[in-house]
């Protein structure tokens, strides 16, 4: 039996093409695994990986594990069954260090390889639910992921003019209010940026709708 019996059947027969990273929250790996793997929690996860690099698998990635709740990414709204959670050890304020980003950058070569899963569909807890989640966070390193091939990040020739909610839209993210997909696109592109929406934020995004245009997959589930 996996560590976690928190899990059910992916539904409709739907297969992991996304991958979806969270921190816990929590002071601990060992305070992690216990709400992970306890029945009444009811969340879960794939995998989590510690700060000192270990990786544990808590559930079969042929499993629908618990770990991304309500929110959507292009047409996807069932999340859970169209992905794969991976859960970093860390209290929501903390950089995350260097064996545990290394483990990750691993694992998610090895997921993305075998699940033949393309980058720009690894995305943030933040990402698919940006009215309610933060995480991984503005400490969260999006950049070295996207040089490793293992995520995404926006290129100049932008049009600064572009509609913003427009383009987060054609990138992925679900509808939500202006002021909060600005704030989920800057906590993962541009977490040092203040204020109203800019050109800069409107260039990039209108970048990444262009190069990286949302695809539902095979089935909207």
């Amino acid at each position: 039996m996996p560590p976690s019996p928190n899990f059910g059947e992916r539904r409709c027969g739907a297969r992991p093409d996304l991958v979806v990273i969270h921190y816990t929250a929590m002071p601990g790996c060992a305070e992690a695994r216990a709400r992970l793997c306890d029945p009444d929690a009811e969340v879960s996860a794939h995998y989590l990986v510690a700060e000192a690099g270990e990786v544990e698998a808590l559930v079969p990635e042929e499993a629908r594990a618990w770990h991304a709740g309500a929110g959507a990414w292009g047409a996807v709204t069932d999340v859970n069954s169209r992905s794969i959670g991976i859960e970093l050890q860390n209290p929501g304020d903390a950089p995350f260090p260097e064996p545990q980003m290394a483990a990750l950058e691993r694992l998610l070569a090895s997921i993305l390889s075998r699940r033949q899963i393309p980058p720009e569909r690894v995305i943030g807890h933040s990402d698919m639910a940006p009215d309610r989640k933060r995480d991984p966070g503005p400490r969260f390193d999006w950049r070295r992921l996207a040089r490793s091939g293992l995520a995404v990040w926006p290129g100049p020739g932008g049009d600064p003019a572009a509609p913003l909610a427009a383009s987060l839209r054609a990138f992925g993210y679900p509808e939500a209010a202006p002021a909060t997909l600005l704030h989920a696109f800057r906590l993962r592109f541009r977490p040092w940026a203040t204020g109203p929406e800019a050109p800069e934020d409107r260039a990039l995004a209108d970048d990444l709708a262009r190069r990286f245009p949302v695809d539902g997959g095979p089935s909207a589930a």
